[in-house]
């Protein structure tokens, strides 16, 4: 369940803490009060898409972080395959939003991604707001509150596996499926690509070789000249003595004073390493040299060569490995034209026994959702009979239609709401406060299917009152008893049904909107109740009311 809410610098609350309980808690205040910035903040922690409007003005930042404890085995075991610990069977989740919509997000102190926080958040809460309710009035949405009757979805990942299997081979057989003619010439183009790309024998890395050698004898002039003057440097010529003979002299003289002075003889070696090294230095300038010296036709070859790669590389792709690799899908497609016949019976008879596979399992899917729709249906029915909704009629109409991702089958909600009437779809018959009513219902059908531990109603009450508001408060304190239940409401008959009341109210200081939520002892709540209720004018009566509606809400 959500232990503790902390928002910071979120639109008009500068800081709030907030310790929510077990069972119903409700949330009240004014209307334009914040309590849709309450939501925002809960959506902003779970990972959803948020806004930099949503930072408060002339704050550096804002902060939102939501402790969960008492978490489920399912729930500890997917935080766990994503990487992070529960510790003590509680996570904390934390979301820092900058002023330019940046945002860090963190579970128990690591760094997390929105992505992971909305994966580790959709088996933590739910929010059920307005915008649910009206989810209702589209058929397609339907047939998934239908396969949630069922934990279990083995049925339908099956049916999905073979269902993209069929689809796979589907496209392959369209693919292969051209006629002759058309046949005839992507083969000629083929043909024609493949020995292009064969006759220019290519080469990984060939290019840059090529380049290398164009840049070195367009430059052999300067290059020759400088390596004529190393070696001139050190060989010498007939005027002058080279580094190399010098430096034997050196060492040959040297080695006469080793025997009048034998500490020299270190030196004398050293000096005789060096004339080695220099040696090796003048063979290696003149191999250098002979390696420079070409042939101006090898220069035009090397033009020829790269102006053909870059030709072929316009074509075929930017390197050689691309080349490459596209000469091989040539090779393959015209493999496959050529032993088409072989490959399309093939694929047909794989698509045969896909399709059977298919249509198999989609009719042990039909059947499945026809017997939870009937369940799903009555269940329905029997909670909307104590929402003050007794004469409707609630079905799940199964219609087939054709193979899609999900079977076969099309699924949408018809109501009757008077006597007599046919049923109809949602959208033409169900009213706002009608809709809340009938998800209410919903939900509470299928809180047993899911292991979230915490359910969010806001502002479920609209379009009721009354005796229908005490309804839907007794059957949100009902949901309550097996999960944690946080509303945000502004009726009186559920707000006095909550186990934990708390207000949120605005007051402006200096200037600026501040936004506060705190409970509610007993004397407070008898007061909102009775705002809640009257309005501005509270009168004694009101207070008496709000006192007997609390305390009958204590014993129903």
């Amino acid at each position: 369940m959500l232990s503790q809410l902390y928002i910071e610098n979120i639109a008009v609350i500068e800081k709030a803490v907030i310790d929510l309980h077990e069972g119903l808690n409700v949330l009240t205040g004014e209307t334009g009060a914040g309590k849709s910035i309450l939501i925002d903040s809960i959506n902003a922690v779970l990972g959803e898409r948020t806004s930099r409007d949503l930072v408060r003005t002339g704050s550096k930042g804002a902060r939102v972080s939501a402790l969960f404890s008492d978490l489920s085995p399912e729930t500890l075991s997917k935080i766990q395959e994503m990487g992070y610990d529960g510790e003590e069977e509680s996570i904390l989740l934390q979301r820092d939003i900058s002023p330019e919509g940046k945002s860090i997000c963190r579970i128990n102190g690591r760094p997390a991604t929105a992505a992971i926080l909305r994966e580790i958040g959709s088996s933590l809460l739910s929010i059920h707001g307005q915008h649910e309710n009206y989810e209702l009035l589209s058929p397609d949405l339907h047939m998934a509150y239908i396969d949630r009757m069922d934990a279990d979805n083995s049925l339908l990942n099956e049916y999905q596996n073979v269902y993209f299997q069929w689809t796979e081979i589907c496209k392959k057989l369209k693919d292969m499926q051209i006629d002759e003619s058309e046949k005839a010439r992507r083969m000629d183009l083929l043909n024609f690509q493949k020995e292009e790309l064969e006759s220019a024998q290519l080469r990984e890395g060939e290019r840059e070789e090529l380049s290398e050698l164009r840049t070195m004898y367009t430059n052999s002039e300067k290059i020759s000249s400088c390596l004529n003057s190393a070696l001139l440097s050190l060989d010498g010529d007939e005027d002058t003595d080279g580094a190399v003979n010098r430096l034997q002299m050196a060492a040959d003289a040297v080695s006469d004073a080793v025997r009048y002075l034998p500490e020299s003889e270190n030196l004398a070696e050293r000096l005789r390493s060096l004339f080695y090294d220099l040696e090796d230095c003048a063979a290696e300038i003149r191999t250098l040299i002979e390696k420079t010296e070409y042939d101006p036709r090898e220069l035009e070859n090397i033009e020829e060569r790269l102006d053909l790669l870059y030709r072929l590389g316009m074509k075929y792709g930017s390197t050689e490995e691309e080349m490459l690799s596209y000469l091989q899908q040539c090779r393959e497609e015209l493999q496959n034209m050529e032993f088409s016949d072989e490959i399309l019976q093939k694929l047909k008879e794989e698509r045969k026994t896909a399709e059977e596979n298919m249509k198999t399992l989609a009719s042990r899917l039909s059947e499945k959702r026809k017997k939870a729709g009937k369940e799903f249906a009555d269940r329905v029915k029997k909670e909307l009979s104590f929402l003050n909704m007794p004469n409707i009629e609630f079905t799940a109409e199964q219609k087939p239609c054709d193979y899609t991702s999900l079977g076969c089958d099309r699924i949408q909600f018809l109501i009757s709401t008077n006597p007599g009437e046919p049923p109809k779809p949602l959208a033409k018959i169900a009213s706002g406060g009608e809709l809340s009513r009938i998800m209410l219902a919903i939900k509470t059908v299928l809180a047993g299917n899911d292991r979230i531990g915490t359910l969010i109603f806001d502002e479920i009450d609209t379009g009721i009152s009354g005796s229908a508001a005490h309804k839907v408060g007794l059957k949100l304190r009902e949901v309550s008893k097996h999960r944690q239940v946080l509303c945000v409401t502004h009726s009186a008959q559920i707000a006095a049904l909550a186990d934990s009341h708390f207000l949120i109210e605005k007051h402006v200081l200096d200037g600026r909107t501040y936004t506060n939520v705190r409970p509610l002892e007993y004397a407070e709540r008898v007061q909102e109740l009775a705002r809640i209720m009257g309005g501005d004018t509270i009168t004694d009566l009101m207070l008496e009311n709000s006192a007997e509606m609390l305390k009958m809400a204590q014993n129903s």
